[in-house]
């Protein structure tokens, strides 16, 4: 790679380092345990940002960390401009953004902007003050229907399972599209607008580089709240037209939003979670007066398979083109069964996930890594059902999320194997005993590890002039593979299980499983992947 090459990608990651940064999402109770409760926190964060420099990202994500009584893991925020006792102080918040700023990373922090906290300082408000009262304005309340009003205002479901209503003294309804404990807030009142300006330029004043949006799609609902008619509105969600979800209003919200960015110096971003019913729906979110990127879920939700990998593939650049946004590519987040079990786990997930690493890793756009993919962590699916947490769980039995929030293991000890300092053995879920060999300090020294994996991975993905921001161009290949290329680059994936031979791309680069060559053939092995510099580059 020649100085100017380098030069020129330093200036363009200065100047629109979005486009295709690779952003690692610490999902701060699981992450590292800086203070010995068990929980992950701030201090423990703070002090694994030189294995995450070394891993080769260039943003973290973390996960709400605001003050909250945890209905919803810090979903439920009753306080914006502090940090809960549980996760440090604010002072902790500001020495991790610094401390990030100087290892080269940027920062962005989750905000909440479809609900709040019931303990919240305007919902204690809302509740004292009756119906009617300005402070009610702030969030959705409605009389009841029936004779004595002891009826839903409507049949809407929460997320969460069950109705998206919950009574309060007095007789009025409240709106809380996921736990009673987050009642909806009421975005057509302008003091919700001005109070989260305020909120987003508090942050934005300490550092952050950006905000990951939550529920991006839900802050506005359909005009007099309109029935469904229809039970399992759960399942629709992201496929179907819903009168509380991905409505037009959310985008004045957005632009409004990226107006108070764009004020600010060093290119903040704002990341839209946003489950659309359509490709061109999501693409809405990004256009160039709103979010910077949106969440690519429809990647996220597709089977191993080279042909339907490949039509979302085409479908997400596609749709992003008019607009002229990156797309983003995720496998695993918060709130997903980790894809190394949705791949088929034990051995065949493992090689499945290490092939998707590659295959994302090369697409062009920003891509997300969610802490502990790196170490191929796989879904933990016996956890003890009495210490599962999840509200999700009120849904459905076994629908929880606390399978992929299992706290990562660092060192190849004994549970939970350096996550809290040495001699702390409860954490707030259990790790599994059978993580050591999956450790961070176990997967160092082995070149062929995955955390050695995406190392590699990153660190040419950084360096080789190709990746990141731009296009691909697909070649012809046999069935149940993909392979494309990218300006002297190749990527070659096996979805199949059993071995492929291909035309020889070049020099091999990257590659998740062994590649053997005779001549100008190289075998690809079931299920992998592999990046190649071509010869004629």
């Amino acid at each position: 790679m020649t100085d100017v090459v380098r030069e020129a990608k330093h200036v363009e990651a200065a100047t629109r380092w979005w486009r295709d940064a690779v952003i690692y999402q610490v999902y701060v109770r699981s992450f590292a345990d800086g203070n010995g409760d068990g929980v992950g926190d701030l201090l423990g964060a703070r002090s694994r940002l030189a294995y995450l420099a070394e891993l080769g990202v260039d943003a973290v994500w973390l996960t709400p960390f605001y003050t909250s009584p945890m209905a919803d893991f810090g979903y439920d925020v009753a306080d914006y401009r502090d940090v809960d006792p549980i996760f440090g102080t604010l002072a902790d918040a500001r020495a991790l953004i610094d401390d990030a700023h100087g290892h080269g990373m940027k920062i962005i922090t989750d905000v909440v902007p479809n609900h709040t906290s019931d303990h919240h300082a305007w919902f204690v408000a809302a509740l004292r003050a009756g119906p009617g009262s300005p402070e009610r304005e702030r969030y959705i309340f409605r009389p009841g229907r029936g004779e004595d009003g002891d009826l839903p205002p409507n049949d809407w479901e929460s997320v969460f399972g069950g109705p998206a209503w919950t009574r309060v003294a007095g007789g009025e309804w409240y709106l809380h599209l996921f736990a009673p404990e987050q009642p909806d807030l009421n975005w057509d009142n302008p003091e919700v607008h001005a109070e989260f300006e305020a909120i987003l330029r508090f942050w934005l004043d300490i550092g952050v580089d950006g905000f990951r949006v939550d529920v991006a799609h839900g802050m506005v609902k359909a005009a007099g709240l309109p029935d469904i008619g229809s039970p399992g509105q759960v399942e629709m969600l992201g496929t179907a037209v819903l009168p509380y979800f991905d409505q037009d209003g959310v985008h004045e919200i957005h632009r409004a939003w990226r107006r108070v960015l764009d004020s600010y110096d060093g290119e903040r971003i704002g990341v839209a979670e946003a489950w659309a019913p359509s490709q061109e729906r999501l693409a809405r979110y990004v256009r160039p007066d709103e979010l910077h990127q949106a969440f690519n879920f429809h990647f996220l939700k597709t089977p191993w398979d080279a042909e339907m990998l490949r039509r979302v593939i085409d479908e997400s650049l596609a749709t992003v083109v008019p607009v002229g946004a990156p797309t983003t590519w995720v496998l695993s987040n918060h709130d997903v069964r980790r894809h190394v079990t949705r791949y088929g786990d034990g051995e065949t997930g493992l090689r499945r996930a290490r092939a998707a690493a590659l295959l994302m890793l090369a697409l062009p756009g920003s891509a997300y890594v969610y802490q502990g993919e790196e170490l191929g962590l796989p879904e933990v699916l016996d956890l003890p059902e009495e210490v599962c947490q999840d509200p999700q769980r009120l849904r459905a039995p076994g629908d929880g999320r606390d399978g992929c929030r299992v706290p990562i293991p660092w060192a190849h000890s004994e549970p939970p194997f350096g996550f809290s300092p040495p001699g702390i053995e409860a954490t707030w879920l259990p790790v599994p005993a059978t993580w050591g060999p999956l450790s961070v300090e176990s997967q160092l020294g082995d070149p062929d590890s995955t955390l050695s994996l995406y190392r590699a991975a990153l660190r040419v993905r950084r360096e080789h002039p190709a990746l990141g921001d731009g296009t691909l161009t697909w070649r012809d290949s046999p069935s149940g593979t993909l392979v494309f290329t990218r300006d002297g680059f190749a990527c070659t994936v096996n979805t199949t299980g059993e071995p492929v031979e291909l035309p020889r791309p070049g020099e091999l680069l990257v590659a998740s499983a062994a590649v053997t060559a005779e001549g100008e053939v190289i075998r690809l092995a079931p299920d992998s992947a592999a990046w190649w510099s071509l010869a004629d580059a």
